[in-house]
Parts: structure tokens; sequence; C-alpha cells
């Protein structure tokens, strides 16, 4: 059984047609969450949009489906807010704090490294150009989450090749 709330949150640039976020989001029916700014996003913005967005539903019945950029988003928001809801998953974290990070955010940096009040599940792949390995094992340390080893399919995103990621489906679903 699905929960009544799933809230997809691209990451820098948006996710496109081919991405996986996309393809969940017209076959399954949840929620884009849209930022004013893609190509230069303000965390503090991000943020707002995120609660303001997700406020009138049931926390309980709420899960934010991240990516890249949007998962570093998503603890910037769990500390600001400490809004318990049923889940994250948060799919090929950037770090922000690389030098290899694009130029043009704000305010992301430094990652937060509280624990989430809600379950969560960080994915990461061995060979992302905006992750590592040690440091997305970090993020989920911290953050209290479930790791989740995807092997060597690069950010997780339409370069990918993972189409509709049905593997990526399976581990939301053990959040519901």
């Amino acid at each position: 059984m699905l929960p009544s709330y799933c809230f997809i949150l691209p990451g820098l640039y948006n996710s496109g047609p081919q991405h996986w976020q996309t393809r969940w989001e017209e076959r399954y029916g949840f929620t884009r969450i849209h930022q004013q700014d893609w190509d230069n996003p303000d965390k503090d913005d991000w943020i707002h949009t995120i609660s303001e967005v997700i406020a009138p539903f049931p926390p309980e019945q709420v899960i934010l489906i991240g990516h890249s950029l949007a998962c570093i988003t998503v603890a910037h928001w769990a500390l600001r807010y400490d809004r318990h809801i049923k889940g994250a998953l948060l799919v090929a974290p950037s770090d922000v704090e690389a030098p290899g990070f694009p130029k043009g955010t704000s305010g992301f940096d430094p990652v937060p490294l509280n624990k989430l009040p809600f379950p969560s599940i960080v994915v990461a792949s061995s060979n992302d150009q905006y992750l590592s390995l040690p440091r997305a094992r970090l993020f989920a340390d911290s953050w209290g989450s479930r790791f989740v080893l995807a092997g060597a399919v690069g950010h997780i995103n339409a370069a990918s090749g993972l189409g509709g990621w049905d593997e990526g489906y399976r581990l939301l679903q053990t959040l519901f």
C-alpha cells in the first residue's frame, strides 16, 4: 500500500524527462516540489519551499524522495524544522564541500551531520563524481540512515541508464 504523499525533490538543475525521478512522478503520481531557482539555488529558499509544500499534509504520511543537492537540502530542512515525517529516500547526495561541486549554490555548506528525526535510506554509487564513498557512509551514519550501495552507476541520474530504476522503487517501498 502506498503512503498518501510522496514528494519528488530534484537536485541542482532539476531532473529531466529521462531521470528516474521524473519517471516515478509520471508512473506513480508522486508530487514534484518545484524550486524557484534550479540553477543558482539558495538553501533557505529551498528548505522554505519544502516546508510550505508539505505543511498541509499529515507528517506521518509524508515521504521525501531526494536526489543530489536535494538530499543535503533535506538534512538542512530537518535541522531547521525538526518535523517527524514518515521517511526519506536520499539518493546520491552531493558533497557540497568537495572542490568539484558545481559553483552557484548558496548556503548549503557545511553539510549538516545531525541525526534525522525520521527513518531514511541513503543510496550511493561507488563511482559518483559528486560524492566519495567515505563521505556517503559518513552522511548515512551521521543522519542515522540505512546505507545502500547501488554499485558503479555514476550519479544515479539519467546518465546512469537506470530507466525507471525498479531497484530504487523497491527501496522506497521499505519506507511505506
